[in-house]
Formats: structure tokens, C-alpha cells, sequence
């Protein structure tokens, strides 16, 4: 028995291709709902590429189904990383394993990139994204402060 995830195609999105970023607004927008319009969107992500930001979907039947963006990083804490901001699939698509062949192409694209490490975090009442993390193998290794300025 084949799933849905069996037939998708997973893309990296060219830094100008704010048609791709139009057609993903709707599944970043379940993670990031201060995105209350289109353009702001496809603005900031445009900017963001620009400092480094890399944005990729996974399209099923047509259909963006997931998202994620992330970025290459060098640090003293862990040296060249992959540091996930974004990873959503959309609601309805739960269940289907779009999350999780979009994780495991990071991890992928992680290692082909020469990373020691996968890093992200996830907000606290994120249960679900909570239990499919440690489902992958990831570990809770540190607590995040921020500080509002």
C-alpha cells in the first residue's frame, strides 16, 4: 500500500522566486500567524535569503503541503550547523509523512553541507512538533530565553 508522501517533490526555493513563496504563504502562515498578509511575507522571506536563509516545500498533487527554512551556521557552540527556523506541515496534512520525509531531506542536506549538527527550537506549547522531534531522534539539549526588546 502506497501513502501520499510516496509521489511528492520536495524543492529548494530560488531567492527570487516570490511566486513559489506566494504559493507557500498559506502553510508558513500555520506556524507564523503575525504573517497576516501575502506580500509582508514574501518580503521578509526575500530579505532573509539574503542574509542566508535557504526555503524549501514539499508539493503533493500539486499542492504545497509543507514547508520549512532554514540556515547554514558557524558557531563556537557547534560549529558549522544547520540551524531549522521553520518546519510546518499544514493541518489537514498531519499524519501523511510530509513532516517527516521534509525533516529527514534536511538531515540529508545537512550532512551533504558538512554540518556536525541539526539544531532547532520549538515553542513550548508545541506538543505535537514536540513529540515528532524526539520520534526522530532528536534530543532536548538546552532551554531558549528571549527577552523582548
Amino acid at each position: 500500500m502506497s501513502s501520499p508522501a510516496d509521489n511528492f517533490v520536495i524543492r529548494l526555493i530560488d531567492p527570487v522566486d516570490q511566486e513559489t513563496l506566494s504559493r507557500c504563504f498559506p502553510v508558513a502562515q500555520e506556524l507564523r500567524p503575525h504573517f497576516t498578509e501575502e506580500d509582508a511575507f514574501v518580503h521578509a522571506a526575500i530579505m532573509a535569503q539574503g542574509r542566508g536563509a535557504n526555503y524549501v516545500y514539499l508539493e503533493h498533487q500539486g499542492e504545497v503541503r509543507a514547508f520549512t527554512g532554514f540556515r547554514i551556521c558557524q558557531n563556537l557552540v557547534w560549529g558549522t550547523h544547520m540551524y531549522v527556523d521553520d518546519l510546518v506541515t499544514r493541518a489537514q496534512d498531519h499524519g501523511h509523512g510530509y513532516g517527516s520525509a521534509l525533516f529527514d531531506w534536511l538531515v540529508e542536506e545537512a550532512r551533504r553541507r558538512g554540518c556536525a549538527h541539526f539544531q532547532l527550537d520549538s515553542g513550548v506549547q508545541r506538543f505535537d512538533a514536540h513529540r515528532f522531534y524526539l520520534h526522530k531522534g532528536m534530543n532536548i539539549t538546552s532551554h531558549h530565553f528571549a527577552l523582548p526588546l
